[in-house]
C-alpha cells in the first residue's frame, strides 16, 4: 500500500550555504472510489484510511447512513502491468436492499487535494438532504475556553504533519472537550470523511453530541459533511465561506472561524456556545 510519506532529494539554501539532503514529503495519490463496481469519483489522497475515506465520502453524498448499508468495502483492480495491485482503487458494495441513488455522473465528480469537490452541476446538486438533521436535544453547549483549547490539542495529535509540514487535520472532541479522534490527509475534506467513515463502520453515527474541529478555513463542503453526518459544532482555525455560514444558519450547524487562542467568531448557531451572562 502506498506511503504516508515520501522521501525526496532537495537543495536547501540556508543564508547563502547551499546543500544537498533528503526531506520527508506527504504523499500524494489517486483514489477511485466504486460503487457496487461502478466508477464513482476520483480523490487525491494521503494513502491510508482508505475504506473510512470511501465510506465518509458517501456520507457526504448522501449515498448511505448507517453502517448496516454497507456489505463490503475492498480494494479492485488497480493492478499495474506487472501484476503489482496500486491500492488505488476501492469498490464500496451496499448491502442487499438499500437503493443505489443515480449516479449517471453528470456532475463529473472529481475531487482535489487543494480545492475539495469540483464539477458540481448547481448548488442544488450539492444541497444534500442529511438522513442525521442536527437535532442535539438538549443542544450541546460549549464554552469559548472549551473551545479555545482545542487546537492545541489537535496540533500535538498530528504526528505525520511533524515530519512533513504538508497535512491538514481533522478532529472530533466530546462535548467535554476529549479528542476522540483525529485524522490527517493532504486534502482535509478527505480527512473529514476519514473521520465520518470510521464513526460509521464503528456504528457511532449520527455524531450529535460531537465538535468537529478542522485546521484551515471552513468551506461549504466541509460545512455539508458536518451537517451530512448530524454533527452539531463545527470549528476552524481560518476564515468560512460565505456560502459555508449560510449552510449553517439554514441546517442549524454553530459554525466558529478563525479560532485561534482565545479569540473566536461565531457565524452561525449562537445558542450552543455558553457565555457568562451579561456577555454579548
Amino acid at each position: 500500500m502506498g506511503r504516508v510519506t515520501e522521501r525526496r532529494r532537495t537543495l536547501r539554501i540556508r543564508d547563502g550555504a547551499v546543500s544537498s539532503r533528503a526531506d520527508t514529503l506527504v504523499a500524494e495519490e489517486p483514489l477511485e472510489i466504486r460503487l457496487n463496481g461502478k466508477p464513482l469519483a476520483i480523490t487525491m489522497r494521503t494513502p491510508g484510511d482508505d475504506f473510512a475515506l470511501a465510506a465518509g465520502f458517501l456520507v457526504s453524498e448522501g449515498v448511505i447512513a448507517e453502517g448496516g448499508e454497507v456489505q463490503s468495502i475492498v480494494y479492485c483492480a488497480g493492478a499495474t502491468a506487472d501484476g503489482v495491485n496500486t491500492y488505488n482503487v476501492v469498490d464500496v458494495k451496499l448491502a442487499p436492499g438499500v437503493v443505489v441513488p443515480d449516479i449517471t455522473l453528470e456532475r463529473n465528480v472529481y475531487t482535489t487535494s487543494s480545492c475539495g469537490l469540483c464539477g458540481k452541476a448547481s448548488l442544488d446538486a450539492v444541497r444534500t438532504t442529511t438522513r442525521h438533521p442536527v437535532g442535539d436535544t438538549p443542544p450541546v453547549r460549549v464554552t469559548p475556553e472549551l473551545l479555545s483549547a482545542l487546537p492545541d490539542r489537535l496540533r500535538s495529535a498530528q504526528k505525520v504533519f511533524d515530519r512533513t509540514g504538508g497535512l491538514h487535520a481533522a478532529a472530533l472532541f466530546s462535548e467535554e472537550g476529549e479528542l476522540l479522534d483525529v485524522r490527517e490527509d493532504v486534502g482535509r475534506h478527505n480527512a473529514v470523511d476519514k473521520l465520518v467513515g470510521r464513526a460509521l463502520t464503528d456504528g457511532r453515527l449520527p455524531l450529535s453530541r460531537s465538535v468537529l474541529l478542522v485546521s484551515g478555513r471552513a468551506s461549504f463542503e466541509l460545512a455539508q459533511k458536518a451537517v451530512m453526518a448530524g454533527i452539531p459544532v463545527l470549528a476552524a482555525v481560518s476564515a468560512p465561506s460565505s456560502l459555508a455560514v449560510d449552510l449553517a444558519a439554514e441546517s442549524g450547524l454553530t459554525l466558529v472561524g478563525f479560532l485561534r487562542g482565545p479569540s473566536m467568531n461565531v457565524y452561525a448557531g449562537e445558542h450552543r456556545i455558553a457565555l457568562e451572562a451579561g456577555v454579548h
